[in-house]
């Protein structure tokens, strides 16, 4: 079951392709996601990667948070966000994002406090750029290509984002983590 939220993210990627007088084969070309995957984000209906959302966002010079939130970043000198007041995003009933950076104006990178239910399938993702992954309660399974990690709290992880990665969380419990996201 896809949330309200969803939906809405897919309303501001249609909106903005077609704002800026774009086919969804333009936004393929740009992103790297095929024309027919454009077309399935913006109805709505499935997940939308976050992958995707920083591919977007990057392609067409805009703040991720923009699309998450639908609200223009304004700061430039510094942001503040209290404990559990970033803007929130819940993909799916296993990832919830939390941005931390969303009223920052051109930040440089995407920090986020991602929260990971225990599921059994682990979903690959690509997207630009580098990551930095630091756990801070439970644990997880990385998968990097074809290398799969066991992260506890306290262990981190840097590396290319544009190779295929996935995370579990393990022990049937949740897991969160801290994601640093470079553009």
């Amino acid at each position: 079951m896809i949330n309200e939220q969803i939906k809405q993210i897919a309303e501001r990627l249609k909106g903005l392709r077609e704002v800026l007088d774009l086919t969804q084969e333009d936004v393929a070309k740009k992103t790297g996601f095929a024309a027919d995957k454009v077309a399935v984000f913006e109805s709505g209906e499935v997940d939308i990667p976050m992958s995707f959302i920083c591919d977007v966002a990057q392609a067409y010079n805009i703040e991720p948070s923009v699309l998450i939130s639908g609200y223009e970043p304004k700061m430039n000198s510094y942001f503040l966000t209290r404990a559990g007041q970033g803007v929130s995003m819940e993909r799916t009933k296993a990832y919830k994002y939390l941005a931390l950076a969303a009223g920052f104006k051109n930040a440089n990178i995407e920090p986020f406090e991602v929260s990971i239910e225990p599921f059994e399938k682990l979903t690959l993702n690509t997207h630009a750029g580098q990551e930095f992954d630091y756990v801070i309660e439970g644990r997880v399974k990385i998968q990097i290509g074809q290398k799969e990690m066991i992260l506890e709290k306290g262990d981190s992880l840097y590396f290319d984002s544009s190779i295929p990665h996935g995370m579990l969380a393990l022990d049937n419990q949740k897991a969160k983590f801290l994601a640093i996201i470079t553009k």
